[in-house]
């Protein structure tokens, strides 16, 4: 019984910190959030979080989001798995007559234009399972032209169609579409604990302070004051108030902030609209991308290369200080550093996202660590270099195979590992990644000394800051090439140039 108590307990905390996570962005300067529910009243259709907007933020190339609508979910156990079947069973959502799809329905019913609707879950979706071949990486919506690809109810993606279209009672499978356009499944979300990094990182930048160390993690008991005092709608004063009563301080972030946020996407992340900047700001790269894959008609250099460099150029016209975020391929961090080089007297500071939550990275941060260990590899005779860099992973036998199967003028390998050993906090911060980037810098401009012509191949694994700083230094062991790796493995399953 206890158990049973205690993961309720939990669920609602889990809840309550994803509301958080999106409320206190009502406190950040310029942010496009102006209001946020909590457990909204009336009929249950993703009412348990619904985030507005002013003005509209992107979510694609064509499509500008005025309302997020948030059903979610939270399972005890990392075992859970579900599939396209489970969307139509109303006990996969602890109900007992309306299934999750017949709440989608009814919540695009009533939303009107410009929604779109969020399923977060820590569950996952089982492997083999066609809704898996359905779910875009670009930003969790659903692939339609691949489910209503015209084939019959008997074929892998009929069989979706059918069931769907037969439980939600409609003509066509062309019905199925206004209602799943804007429909987002964000499976695997984060723990408990983590989304509790995530409300103290989007209060940070908020100007609350939330002690992460004690066991009754204060915004938890805020949510339920909520629902006491029967307050299901913050917009910034109420939020302010609320706070007020409640004994929280609020520093003001308007006049401290001096850094102005930019973005640049071209897949979005189930966190992107927290600590991000608005729509005027973001470099929406979606439209040339599938999932995570460039689109056939379009090259890295020719088509997206100018879009990036334009952009981030014109930023600096708003401020000298800039806050980047990326939410896009590694490669871009890399040609941002060479736009903001050394020399450009911008002052760049970096969301940089992952574990254990997101953090902002600044060269001035103090941060210091160990330098990398440097391992030189020779495989030819070419007078190229291919450097490895293996931070959060080892890349070294995957560059081997690239460079010996498809790079014959590469003659060296310079391989480059934490001395701590690989993983994702072996870069501490900024500072940190700064030295890491001048130390590559310097090694493979030593390896090339014999021939400063000689072309540089990069590929790497390691943290977008590192990638932006190294690119800040370009100058130093240029000409290079960055590569970008097939991670999913639905496209070549190896490495493709970028920049």
């Amino acid at each position: 019984m206890s158990s049973a108590v205690t993961a309720r307990w939990h669920g609602d905390d889990y809840q309550a910190r994803v509301f958080w996570e999106m409320a206190l962005g009502l406190l950040r300067p310029n942010s496009p959030i102006k209001s946020v529910t909590f457990e909204a009243d009336g009929p249950k259709a993703f009412d348990d979080v619904v985030v507005y907007y002013d003005p509209p933020i992107p979510r694609s190339a064509a499509v500008r989001i005025k309302a997020d609508h948030m059903q979610v979910k939270w399972h005890v156990g990392s075992a859970g798995r579900f599939g396209f079947a489970d969307l139509v069973d109303p006990a996969f959502i602890g109900a007992t007559a309306v299934s999750l799809l017949q709440r989608l329905r009814d919540a695009v019913q009533k939303a009107g234009d410009g929604a779109c609707f969020t399923f977060y879950t820590t569950d996952r979706i089982a492997d083999g399972d066609t809704l898996g071949e359905l779910v875009t990486n670009n930003d969790r919506t659903l692939l339609l032209d691949r489910l209503l690809d015209g084939t019959t109810d008997a074929s892998r993606m009929g069989k979706v169609r059918a069931l769907w279209r037969n439980h939600l009672g409609l003509a066509s499978d062309e019905d199925l579409r206004p209602i799943l356009a804007n429909f987002r499944i964000m499976d695997g979300s984060l723990p408990l604990d983590r989304l509790k990094g995530n409300v103290v990182v989007s209060g940070a930048a908020a100007g609350v302070t939330f002690d992460e160390t004690t066991s009754d993690f204060r915004p938890d008991q805020l949510a339920r004051q909520l629902k006491v005092r029967k307050i299901n709608r913050l917009d910034r004063a109420t939020l302010l108030s609320f706070l007020h009563d409640e004994g929280i301080p609020v520093q003001s972030v308007v006049a401290g902030d001096e850094f102005h946020p930019i973005a640049i996407r071209s897949f979005i992340s189930s966190a992107a609209d927290i600590l991000d900047a608005a729509a005027d700001d973001t470099l929406l790269l979606t439209d040339q991308f599938k999932d995570r894959y460039l689109k056939p008609e379009f090259e890295w250099r020719r088509d997206v290369e100018p879009r990036i460099v334009e952009f981030l150029r014109s930023k600096v016209k708003v401020s000298p200080q800039l806050r980047l975020v990326i939410d896009g391929h590694a490669s871009m961090a890399w040609l941002a550093g060479k736009v903001y080089d050394v020399k450009s007297s911008v002052n760049v500071e970096l969301m940089q996202k992952g574990r254990p939550k997101p953090r902002r990275w600044r060269a001035d941060d103090g941060a210091s660590g160990q330098p990398m260990s440097v391992r030189l590899e020779l495989i030819g005779e070419g007078e190229a270099i291919a450097v490895a860099i293996g931070v959060a992973q080892d890349v070294g036998s995957a560059v081997a195979s690239f460079v010996k199967a498809r790079l014959p003028e590469v003659g060296r390998i310079l391989h480059f590992a934490p001395a701590t050993g690989l993983g994702h906090q072996a870069v501490q911060g900024g500072g940190h990644a700064v030295a890491l980037a001048e130390q590559i810098a310097r090694e493979v401009r030593k390896e090339k000394s014999d021939n400063l012509r000689a072309q540089v191949h990069i590929f790497a694994a390691c943290p977008n800051a590192l990638l932006f700083y190294l690119g800040q230094n370009h100058q130093s062991y240029a000409p290079s090439t960055m590569y970008e790796f097939d991670f999913d493995l639905k496209g070549n399953g190896t490495y493709t140039p970028s920049f």
